[in-house]
């Protein structure tokens, strides 16, 4: 049996956390959440009231107060920037609408994807994001690419936010992440896609189960490759 890196990739909402730490769970592998990471530094960006002009002063936030992750009394993945948990500030509003231009900075990126390659450098890792494929891991055995609807993804989101008790629109929650898509796919820096390798699997109308049996499938063939 080896140990292998598998990435999976896709747009907001498009359930490739939730699949990831459940296939993680199930194979026994390290789940490394690459957009918790972004979004850490959004917040410690929002927090100092820095804009994409102050490059230097949110990278001198970020080595100050490392991203770093933890595990909770019921097994739940933890987030902390230096000493304080955000587990749930980076899932507010502010920080999910700001995340792009955080995440399109190169030098913000370039730190982080530093830090993400030390982490999988000895395999039995997952890792999800919108460019850990193409840029992060562009060796890695697996690559997933997940899609869906902006309708179906949009609900998912609502109902994540409802069960956390953040207050969300549905409608401009539909407008949020289409825009989201744009600005993601379109940026200079890793723009978001499929790498040519990548199998890419329309989550539309399938349940997280069916995308896990699906990714897991696929991984155990090659894990338990002579």
């Amino acid at each position: 049996m080896k140990s292998i890196r598998i990435a999976i990739d896709g747009p907001a909402s498009s359930g490739k956390s939730t699949v990831a730490k459940i296939i993680a769970k199930n194979i026994g592998y390290t789940y490394l959440d690459t957009g918790a990471m972004y979004r850490s530094a959004t917040y410690l960006a929002l927090k100092n009231n820095l804009t994409e002009n102050n490059v230097a002063e949110i990278l001198k936030a970020l080595a100050e107060n490392p991203v770093s992750f933890g595990r909770a009394e019921d097994g739940s993945q933890t987030v902390f920037v230096g000493d304080k948990e955000v587990t749930l500030d980076i899932r507010q509003n502010d920080v999910t609408n700001n995340v792009s231009w955080v995440a399109a900075i190169p030098e913000v990126r370039e730190e982080l994807v530093k830090q993400q390659r030390r982490i999988a450098k000895n395999g039995a890792i997952i890792m999800d994001g919108r460019d850990i494929g193409t840029v992060v891991l562009p060796d890695a055995e697996l690559k997933i690419f997940l899609i869906a609807s902006v309708e179906e993804r949009a609900e998912r989101r609502f109902k994540e936010n409802k069960e956390k008790g953040i207050e969300t629109d549905f409608e401009t929650l539909k407008r949020e992440i289409a825009e989201r898509d744009y600005k993601d796919s379109h940026r200079e820096v890793s723009p978001l896609k499929a790498a040519e390798d990548a199998i890419t699997f329309d989550t539309t109308g399938v349940d997280i189960d069916g995308v896990v049996k699906f990714i897991q499938e696929k991984a155990e063939k090659i894990i338990d490759m002579d």
